[in-house]
């Protein structure tokens, strides 16, 4: 094992627009390597097919039938199930062969408080690429833990599990100009001022874009015993159309895909589909609160809020059923989605004493 190491550069840049106003402007890169992954490392060696038709006596079409397609050549093959050390099963070994690459570019404009009102935005683009971000199951975020192919961890490099390439945030504080000593309503006095005054509005609008995921089979049939880790479909050269269908309930097009096949004198492939090739759903959501201020004395102050998350009550969803086949087809389920990544409309009030 080697310490995980990674190397960080920045560069941002700031401009004041105007005495209450700037914006900045900045580029965030980091590479790590040396960094853990989950592997495998007693599965049996395959080969890579040197030609369309490996091995020789293998149908010339995929075995989903898609006719006068030829499996790819440089497809890797396992034509045994003899592991290396026959004497142990499946193994979960961690390696420091990890490697990732990170780049942002973000835009933060502020607007500081000014008659009240105080408003930020922020704003990344960004794309993280790794072959592999998770020690375990219970942190690959429903993908696959472990390599897919552990004498090709390169076909593994791709898009990070929490990826997301587009966030932005806008958020903005008013101060209601009503009451004692504010512009409106200034001459009440007394019960009336304290009720009218001491108000304010906060606003929290948030959009991003949805996480990757990967394309995959409930088994594994590349001949290499390992049934933890399902490895990924073939594409179907001759599927035309959009692969993101953006229902609910099919999200991507399964069509896309052609299923490996393990055929009985164990002859097995690798799916050349790349890992975390497919977007799910984005998140948009609008969270508003209203605060109230009353002083009671000097030191002790009581605050009523009354908040409201997910105020346009819009559905987000949780990523889709990535498996594409199982042993008997095509997978019903294969795209649906069937939780929301946030809650419905929440409202809720309290009382905050503060000393």
């Amino acid at each position: 094992m080697k310490t995980p190491t990674l190397v960080s550069y920045s560069l941002r840049a700031q401009r004041e627009i105007s005495p209450n106003t700037s914006i900045t402007v900045g580029y965030i890169g980091s590479h790590g390597y040396h960094e853990m992954i989950g592997i495998d490392a007693n599965e049996p060696f395959p080969v890579i097919c040197p030609a369309a038709r490996c091995p020789a006596t293998y149908p010339a079409t995929f075995p989903a039938g898609v006719a006068g397609t030829p499996v790819p050549a440089g497809t890797y093959f396992v034509p045994t199930t003899t592991k290396p050390n026959t004497l142990l099963n499946n193994t979960w070994t961690w390696f420091s062969r990890g490697d990732s690459s990170y780049n942002a570019l973000q835009i933060d404009m502020n607007r500081r408080l000014s008659a009240g009102l105080t408003l930020r935005g922020v704003y990344t683009v960004s794309k993280v690429l790794d072959d592999g971000d998770s020690l375990n199951a219970t942190t690959s975020g429903g993908g696959p833990a472990l390599a897919s192919n552990p004498f090709n961890l390169r076909s593994d490099w791709g898009l990070g599990t929490f990826d997301v390439r587009h966030v932005a945030v806008i958020s903005g504080i008013y101060a209601l100009p009503l009451g004692s000593g504010k512009p409106y309503l200034s001459h009440w006095n007394g019960f009336a001022n304290g009720l009218v005054s001491g108000w304010s509005v906060n606003s929290v609008v948030t959009l991003q874009g949805g996480f990757p995921f990967s394309p995959q089979l409930s088994y594994n049939p590349s001949g290499n015993g390992d049934t933890r880790n399902p490895v990924r479909p073939f594409l179907n050269p001759a599927f035309t159309g959009p692969i993101i269908l953006g229902k609910p309930d099919q999200w991507f097009n399964p069509a896309a895909f052609v299923a490996p096949t393990n055929a009985a004198a164990n002859i097995g492939f690798y799916g050349n589909v790349g890992r975390n090739t497919l977007i799910g759903p984005g998140l948009a959501t609008w969270d508003f609160s209203t605060f109230k201020d009353t002083r009671i004395r000097e030191r002790l102050s009581l605050q009523f809020r009354a908040e409201i998350f997910n105020l346009l009550n819009r559905a987000n969803f949780n990523a889709p059923n990535g498996v594409v086949f199982t042993p008997s087809g095509v997978s019903p389920t294969a795209g649906a989605i069937t939780s929301t990544s946030t809650t419905s409309r929440q409202v809720q009030f309290g009382l905050k004493l503060l000393w």
